[in-house]
């Protein structure tokens, strides 16, 4: 018996749906239950498969975490007492490290587990993302990052202040706070919820201790210790991700791994479909994924500020490849992944039976049922997405700190603080942030599908971010004004859609189809009955532009941004081209500009000047 799920939840569509529009306005309708014989996989006591050697991984790996932290605390020669020290690590980080910990920072516990669950209930069309990062990669290297480096800024979002005005600068700083303040309770809470799954611990009870951790090396050691945590952390999510797909492949075969996804129409690629309100298409992957990657890695703080503590440009774009690289040879092990456990269950599916309760539960269900014969495996998935997990957080509360202190605390203080008053109030300000932080999990246990809900949360303030560098670097024209007018509406407009989505998801109006689901092969056997769920088409009680696909957020944020400032901009008197200061231009314009032999504007200059 096939089943096609819808949230969670079970439905008998018909097969050719799968392909369909994925925003799809259900009604229920009052039918008769049809009497299923379902076959339930009763698991054994899952908590106790996460045995003495598991809790010993996963503990080394914490307490490594925190040895690096007190190192660099108290140990290296170069205290982290300063604010170069701190946020920037002297400006003499290696490649290595900063390329691992761009990787790690990036892939976080949301690809780790999301992404298999999104191949094993939606199939492989998000994979498709990976052809976007070479695009990403090659904007991020020769476009932004030369802009950013050659200004040698501490925070991304001085170069707003200096490119346009104080306010615009403000502007961008928090919105880039309230996306981290977003984002970063999802990250922490996919690995809570694995670790409760597999112990047994409640997941309020592990997010405190493990996020007490992040937050103390991360205050301590600065970005030196956030750099190397995240390297560690790295070659320990690989190796984790890499131990459950390997087993899986041998246990099950490479071959009968491809075949029973295909035959479930699992593997796809080819969805060319234009309709912008389909959930996965070859273009809103590519084109929709270009701008949201772009905004993550371009201009975002947490990315940037590794890229300028290289010790020279070309040095930052290697990085900036091996970035690259690392993103795509992650994603494809984690989509694979995916496609090894419906192999497992491709005859008993977890979710149909209600073992499980969400589909980001899958992979941990999957790990621990195979782990029997494999002890230690638990400990090790566990630590490679708690990894994941712990460098994106400690990425994420470095970076704010230094655009909290840099952009917001002082220049708004008149008192001069020494490079130890400094570094005190950088690291008061991490344990405060981190509470928050922690204190906004217990929120997203509310949420739906990690993916989804992840990128469009970071959507809403990912596109008006580089709308606002890119009209700043591409249209110099662009005068503050026109920045502020399309930042703010831009928020506006992105925020409107992804809460109206999300709302009309969970009020059930919107759904996606998802792949069949089996039953079929399960070990035992518990009656019980399944309503049939018919899909009707009643009235368009969804607007068109509600229904859009999330991964266009970033996009219409980043064009709004963009059309808005320049609109405002003409019409309140565009800024005097040849007066604007060419550093803060991208390359590829910079060459069709001739500044004036006096230099730069005095705008520019007054702004130069107030940000340092």
């Amino acid at each position: 018996m096939w089943l096609r799920q819808n949230d969670f939840g079970s439905s008998m569509q018909n097969k050719a749906l799968h392909r369909g529009p994925p925003a799809v306005q259900t009604q229920r309708t009052t039918t008769p239950f049809l009497p299923i014989r379902v076959y339930v996989r009763t698991p054994s006591n899952m908590s106790a498969l996460f045995g003495i050697v598991d809790y010993a991984v996963f503990g080394a790996m914490l307490v490594l975490s925190t040895l690096v932290g007190i190192y660099f605390a108290f140990i290296a020669k170069k205290k982290q007492n300063n604010t170069s020290q701190y946020l920037m690590g002297g400006k003499e980080m290696g490649v290595f490290p900063i390329s691992m910990s761009l990787i790690a920072s990036y892939i976080s516990g949301i690809s780790l587990i999301g992404l298999p669950a999104e191949m094993y209930v939606y199939g492989t069309m998000y994979s498709m993302v990976i052809v976007s990062e070479v695009f990403v990669s090659f904007t991020m290297a020769y476009i932004y990052i030369p802009v950013f480096y050659n200004l040698q800024i501490t925070s991304t979002y001085e170069y707003l202040g200096m490119r346009f005005c104080r306010k615009v600068q403000i502007l961008g700083s928090c919105l880039f706070i309230l996306k981290m303040l977003l984002y970063i309770p999802i990250v922490i809470y996919v690995p809570a919820l694995a670790f409760e799954q597999v112990t047994g611990i409640n997941l309020h009870i592990v997010t405190p201790v493990v996020c007490v951790i992040c937050i103390f090396y991360t205050t301590l050691g600065g970005l030196k210790a956030v750099v190397w945590t995240d390297t560690i952390q790295m070659f320990t999510m690989v190796f984790g991700i890499l131990a459950v797909l390997t087993i899986g492949t041998v246990n099950i075969g490479f071959s009968n791994v491809i075949s029973r996804n295909a035959e479930t129409g699992r593997i796809e690629f080819d969805v060319f479909d234009p309709d912008p309100t389909i959930r996965h298409t070859v273009w809103n992957l590519v084109i929709g994924n270009y701008f949201y990657w772009l905004a993550s890695c371009s201009v975002n703080q947490a990315m940037v500020q590794r890229c300028l503590a290289m010790p020279s440009l070309a040095k930052a774009r290697l990085a900036v490849i091996i970035l690259a690289v690392g993103i795509t040879v992650l994603v494809s092990m984690c989509c694979y992944t995916g496609l090894v456990v419906f192999a497992h269950f491709y005859n008993c599916d977890p979710i149909s039976t209600k073992v499980i309760k969400k589909a980001d539960q899958i992979l941990p269900y999957y790990v621990m049922a195979i782990s029997k014969t494999f002890p230690g495996l638990p400990g090790v998935f566990v630590s490679g997405v708690f990894s994941a997990a712990l460098s994106t957080m400690s990425t994420g509360l470095n970076s704010m700190t230094g655009v909290i202190f840099q952009d917001l605390i002082k220049p708004n203080v008149k008192y001069h603080f020494t490079e130890l008053q400094s570094s005190i109030i950088m690291k008061l300000i991490v344990l405060i942030i981190g509470t928050i932080c922690v204190v906004l999990v217990f929120v997203v246990e509310k949420l739906g599908a990690l993916i989804q809900a992840g990128k469009s949360m970071a959507g809403i303030t990912s596109g008006p971010l580089l709308g606002l560098f890119s009209l700043g670097m591409f249209c110099p024209w662009a005068n503050s004004q026109g920045a502020l007018a399309g930042g703010l509406s831009s928020v506006v407009l992105v925020a409107a859609l992804s809460g109206f989505s999300q709302s009309a998801q969970a009020q059930g109006r919107i759904k996606y189809p998802m792949k069949p689901m089996s039953t079929e092969g399960c070990d035992s056997a518990i009656n019980f009955t399944l309503p049939i769920e018919h899909i009707v088409y009643p009235e368009q009680n969804v607007l068109w532009v509600i229904k859009l696909s999330y991964l266009y957020y970033a996009a219409i944020g980043t064009i709004t941004t963009m059309i808005v400032g320049n609109v405002v901009s003409y019409l309140t008197g565009p800024d005097d081209v040849a007066s604007t200061n060419p550093d803060l231009l991208a390359p590829c314009i910079r060459k069709f500009i001739k500044p004036k032999k006096s230099g730069p504007s005095e705008s520019n200059k007054v702004n130069h000047e107030h940000v340092f």
